[in-house]
């Protein structure tokens, strides 16, 4: 029975602690390095077809931090994986209890299995292991119960600090999300190191497309080197990676001044260390931050499916998501029946909204674009551009007042680039005097993406209901 979709806005949080009630934290992780060489192939995700695993050379992880104060408990979960759709996140949710909100977001690595179904051995195949994945939802919620489990009352410190030097942005206009954010968690028992959350905006892609070893790529890098120094576990979170932000492209030197070459293991575990050593400036010089009360907001969002390799693979089975009516309302939809013919589809997500005392918390469900974040939206566009009359968007961070802020990407979902309408860029002539389009559009949902999120998460601040 078709049924109408009301899209709400939900204010996850349970009763409010008292302001002298101290923070507690936790932190949990598990081990979702997929079986390579077993019975099944896996496929590697991020460049193209039929890239078979031919062994693991790290290890992935699902890490995870959970904050209590008083009765409201969230998990920040993210996986070493290229996404997690939805409805995997929602599986995650339906078997945890006593949490008012979950995330669960992805590093977006390329040296990992296909966990959407895009690279699969053709591009008419998935290659997605419906196993693999369900094994992924148990480990996660296996992590978030062993953080629950070892949360204690602590004191947060907060950092930043910017870091162009490790950032390539190979689209124009070229727009750099360069803001590392670290915040370290220490017992209020003994002051000892309790956790470390660091997050950074980058596509982990190093090693390149002919690497064939699974790896969390410059990531498990980072990671250890901070876990390793700081003596405490540490949740790498991503950001604004759209746009492009990468290593690719980007020179690294070797710590004698050997320029590095992309695809390479040194390459990777250079950037990854450096990148940890940025980190550790900025909880170097990070201040006291407080992060009570927490509260948690998440809207769901219906985006109109105009991408025609995304429908097409939709149709095939390439890719499992439940397709809804298009209507133009981007708070509700129909389920689009299996006789759905020509009509416009759309796709359901949410955004996401914390704030943790005075950290102010985005929570986009994609790679969202820099400029779409800072309030860098090109203006006035270029004249190639397909749609130089559209709107700006309203900029994420300009919907957050707080002295802190932070943006994750892929959170809770991932549906690929979001991009500037006014930069949308796929008929001739193009942007900028190029012979052909840039690199972008090909992974989006469509235009009118950006506007909607933009709009959808300047509601849910805001605390809009329609």
């Amino acid at each position: 029975m078709t049924r109408t979709i009301l899209a709400l806005v939900v204010l996850a949080g349970g009763a409010a602690g008292r302001a002298d009630e101290p923070l507690q934290a936790g932190f949990g992780e598990a081990d979702i390095t997929p079986l390579v060489g077993g019975d099944k192939p896996v496929y590697m995700a991020g460049f193209g077809h039929d890239r078979k695993a031919t062994g693991v050379h790290d290890r992935l992880k699902a890490r995870v931090v959970v904050l209590k104060h008083g009765q409201t408990k969230i998990a920040l979960a993210c996986v070493d994986l290229v996404g997690f759709f939805l409805p995997n996140v929602e599986h995650v949710r339906a078997g945890l209890s006593g949490f008012d909100y979950v995330l669960v977001s992805s590093t977006h690595t390329h040296e990992g299995p296909d966990s959407l179904g895009l690279w699969g051995p053709t591009a008419l195949q998935s290659g997605v292991d419906a196993d693999y994945i369900r094994t992924v939802e148990k480990h996660i919620i296996q992590a978030v119960r062993d953080a629950d489990a070892a949360s204690q009352p602590v004191a947060a410190r907060i950092g930043s600090v910017k870091a162009p030097e490790l950032l390539h942005d190979s689209r124009e206009p070229y727009v750099l999300h360069d803001e590392l954010v670290a915040l370290e968690f220490r017992t209020l028992k003994d002051d000892k190191p309790a956790g470390v959350v660091v997050q950074w905006n980058c596509h982990p892609e190093t090693l390149g497309s002919a690497n064939t070893e699974i790896s969390a790529d410059f990531v498990g890098y980072t990671v250890n080197a901070l876990q390793e120094g700081r003596h405490c576990p540490v949740v790498y979170l991503n950001g604004a990676v759209g746009g492009m932000m990468s290593s690719l492209g980007l020179e690294v030197k070797s710590a004698d001044g050997k320029v590095l070459k992309d695809g390479t293991l040194e390459k990777t575990e250079r950037y990854g260390r450096l990148l940890a050593e940025a980190a550790d400036r900025a909880l170097n010089d990070a201040r006291p931050v407080r992060l009570t009360p927490l509260e948690a907001r998440r809207r769901p969002v219906f985006l109109p499916l105009a991408n025609k390799i995304y429908m097409l693979a939709r149709r095939l089975g390439v890719f499992e998501r439940e397709a809804y009516l298009w209507s133009g309302d981007p708070y509700r939809a129909e389920p689009a029946g299996p006789k759905e013919g020509d009509k416009p589809l759309a796709v359901r997500t949410e955004v996401g909204y914390l704030r943790l005392g005075e950290l102010e918390i985005a929570v986009i469900p994609g790679e969202i674009y820099p400029e779409l974040v800072l309030d860098r939206v090109q203006d006035p566009p270029d004249a190639g551009a397909d749609f130089p009359e559209a709107a700006v968007e309203p900029a994420v961070y300009k919907q957050m007042k707080g002295p802190h802020r932070m943006i994750v990407g892929l959170g809770n979902d991932e549906i690929g680039y979001v991009i500037p309408k006014r930069q949308w860029d796929e008929k001739p002539p193009y942007c900028y005097g190029r012979k052909r389009p840039q690199y972008g559009e090909v992974n989006s949902l469509g235009p009118d993406t950006a506007p909607l999120l933009c709009k959808a998460f300047e509601d849910l601040v805001e605390g809009k209901k329609d």
